[in-house]
């Protein structure tokens, strides 16, 4: 497993530990994951794709 994925986990365990002790039910940590996930894919949606500089200089030829 790559560090980049450890430090994911990490983060992961700790952030859901957290929000247990701070008295947090399976189900609504399930609904922060579902909300963070929706956040996520809103972000990716917004995201314009690169521009390659070859197709844009052939699309005016």
């Amino acid at each position: 497993m790559s560090t980049d994925k450890k430090g994911t986990r990490i983060l992961a365990r700790t952030f859901f530990a957290q929000l247990r002790a701070g008295g947090y039910t399976s189900n609504q940590i399930v609904d922060i994951a579902t909300e963070l996930i929706d956040q996520v894919t809103a972000d990716l949606k917004d995201v314009k794709p690169p521009v390659d500089s070859a197709t844009t200089q052939e699309a005016r030829v």
